[in-house]
């Protein structure tokens, strides 16, 4: 007797980011792997899906994601006008998260013993993550995250039945600045509980080296390479690329390090990634580190700060 197989039921997808822990393995990927290119939303989301539809055994079409939210700590207004244009970076990169359908979530960054910590947002992200899996019944729900106080979480979710998929990356390198050696490293609790863990240090690379295109797309893309705005699409829709976000006032500081081709410019918060066609009249081979440069500050199309129109400075 013939059966007939049932029609494959779709999965419905959450993400979940610790918003810290995103941008710290995003400045890795652009700073100091040699890739050199900050993580890609958008690709990172397609990764998620092809990666559920691999372990389910089903087509990545039938995973959806259907809520993505972030978390983080945020500065006061006062706090980040205090720094260059930092206000004017942290709506770039809001930008970037509306595009990509992703929701924020934020809790004031307290000072505490002198210092600027990020309080509670873990707790709110068990909070919102528990709660949204209880009104939505995701089957899986995805985690870019890597502390261990998460775990509890994860065990709720299981007893819901949603099935829990963990993105963490274990990394060290060592400061070109400062010479320190920076280890990061995910929980053991965590990666021994969570239903599908992805050691994704090791998946990058993989992807990497055999050219795997669900795995490059998830960088962004060199601004040279950009697509050209599409002119079917939506007018009102803004592009975050270096022309609609270009810093007209002109900075100056030193070369912090010189690569193949590129290099890195000093600069608060993260130092600023350039390219060899930024220079103007200037020979990339005649640079050395500690050379004072005056530059512009851009953004490129997923919201990268980067160093153009860069000149030697002038001496007084």
């Amino acid at each position: 007797m013939n059966t007939i197989a049932g029609p494959v039921r779709a999965l419905k997808l959450g993400v979940f980011y610790d918003g810290s822990y995103f941008s710290h393995v995003s400045n890795y990927y652009n700073y100091v792997h040699p890739h050199h290119r900050r993580l890609h939303i958008g690709g990172l989301h397609d990764f998620i899906r092809h990666t559920v539809a691999q372990k389910e055994g089903i087509t990545p079409n039938l995973c959806h994601i259907i809520d993505a939210h972030f978390f983080r700590g945020r500065f006061s207004a006062k706090d980040a006008n205090e720094k260059t244009n930092q206000l004017y970076y942290d709506r770039v990169f809001d930008d970037v998260l509306m595009y990509n359908n992703v929701q924020t979530h934020y809790l004031p960054v307290k000072d505490l013993m002198g210092r600027k910590r990020e309080k509670g947002i873990d707790v709110l992200m068990a909070l919102e993550t528990y709660e949204l899996c209880m009104l939505k019944r995701y089957d899986v729900v995805a985690l870019i995250a890597s502390d261990g106080d998460h775990t509890p979480l994860v065990r709720k979710l299981h007893a819901l039945g949603c099935k829990t998929m963990l993105l963490g990356w274990d990394f060290e390198y060592t400061d070109e600045l400062t010479g320190e050696h920076q280890t990061t490293r995910t929980s053991t609790d965590l990666w021994n509980n969570v239903t599908y863990p992805l050691e994704m240090s090791d998946v990058v690379e993989e992807g990497l080296r055999n050219d795997d295109e669900v795995i490059t797309d998830m960088f962004v893309a060199k601004d040279a390479n950009l697509p050209a705005r599409d002119p079917n699409a939506d007018p009102d829709r803004p592009l975050v690329s270096i022309s609609d976000y270009e810093d007209t006032e002109r900075h100056t500081s030193t070369i912090m390090s010189l690569h193949k081709g590129y290099g890195f410019i000093r600069f608060p918060e993260n130092n600023l990634f350039f390219l060899h066609d930024d220079l103007i009249d200037i020979d990339f081979n005649t640079l050395a580190v500690d050379d004072m440069m005056e530059f512009s500050v851009a953004m490129n199309s997923k919201g990268q700060r980067v160093a153009k129109r860069i000149k030697r400075a002038e001496t007084v």
